[in-house]
């Protein structure tokens, strides 16, 4: 096991909990390093395509976090590098991997019969559950320089999508579409495929909410997300026919464990029947991880690999395109 940080506050706290963890003094030297099979690339989301191109070039298997990258460009630098990889590449979309959204598979109406979809993120920053929950170190060590870099080329990856000269809301929104929305717009596709198109797209309280309209053709996908300072966490996914409603719902995943559940409505001749699943508590990061380490074991290719994150990529820069039409510059 080895653990490389930009914060060696953070390095030492892995060092202190994992006695045996190996450190090293560069990501590419990780990465490089012959005693290491599996690469975990959780990393800020600018530096994503850089560490996932050495670890394609160094033959491991990679559990990169979500987003894949922050550009579509991004992405197909690295999947015009696959035919040449023979490991697994995941990407940790947690609630893809959730009991509750597992369970809700089985359960979903016919796609002919849905007629209609809404999804929402009503929630508040982790700062205000993890803080009042857990002991967790926020480091004070990282080098400015690094920091202020890093700031810059995100940036420019961000404005590569919205526009040289788009205004502070809409990059405001771009970032929200992919550290946020990107989880319900993965978990949207891998429940009822794909979209045709983004029909529309709105954003307010400067960028820091959004709602989109996706068009599946006989019906219509809503999906909302509201960040706010309430410290509540309000997600759902809910797929419904003329006769039966699936909803996923979720807690906060910054407090661990929590459950998920799942309610699944029928019509009935004395009035709506309600079947609950859960609280279901099995953990979506614990879950993630027995799936990517069963994939590398059985040579399985993940549902959420690269090909797969280029989608949700290509999905919200059509959303910032519906976002600049829509009289918002």
């Amino acid at each position: 096991m080895g653990v490389y940080d930009v914060s060696p506050s953070l390095v030492a706290l892995c060092t202190s909990q994992h006695s045996t963890a190996r450190t090293f003094e560069t990501a590419e030297a990780l990465i490089a390093s012959p005693d290491i099979d599996a690469v975990f690339v959780l990393s800020s989301d600018d530096t994503h395509s850089r560490f996932v191109h050495a670890a394609i070039a160094a033959n491991k298997h990679i559990l990169l976090e979500k987003p894949a990258c922050l550009t579509v460009r991004e992405i197909d630098d690295l999947l015009a590098l696959m035919p040449d990889y023979d490991k697994t590449l995941f990407v940790g979309y947690m609630r893809r991997y959730a009991p509750a959204y597992l369970a809700a598979r089985d359960e979903l109406p016919a796609f002919a019969d849905i007629t209609h979809v809404r999804i929402f993120d009503l929630i508040s920053e982790g700062r205000h559950f993890l803080k009042k929950s857990q002991n967790v170190l926020y480091p004070n060590d990282i080098d400015p320089a690094l920091l202020a870099r890093g700031a810059k080329e995100r940036d420019a990856l961000i404005r590569e999508i919205v526009g040289a000269d788009a205004p502070a809301d809409l990059v405001r929104a771009y970032r929200g579409l992919t550290a946020l929305s990107s989880h319900h717009i993965s978990a949207m596709r891998g429940l009822i495929g794909e979209p045709a198109r983004v029909l529309a797209a709105h954003r307010t309280n400067g960028g820091a909410n959004t709602s989109v309209t996706f068009d599946y053709g006989h019906f219509a996908c809503l999906y909302d997300a509201v960040v706010d300072d309430l410290g509540l966490f309000d997600a759902m996914i809910e797929v419904r026919s003329n006769t039966r409603r699936v909803r996923i719902i979720y807690d906060t995943p910054y407090i661990r464990s929590l459950p998920t559940r799942l309610e699944v409505t029928d019509a009935g001749p004395l009035g709506p029947v309600t079947k609950a699943f859960g609280p279901l508590y099995g953990d979506a990061f614990s879950n993630e991880l027995e799936i990517f380490h069963r994939h590398i074991a059985e040579g399985t290719k993940p549902l959420t690999d690269l090909a797969d994150s280029r989608r949700d990529l290509a999905l919200m820069a059509e959303i910032i395109e519906r976002m600049k039409e829509s009289g918002q510059r």
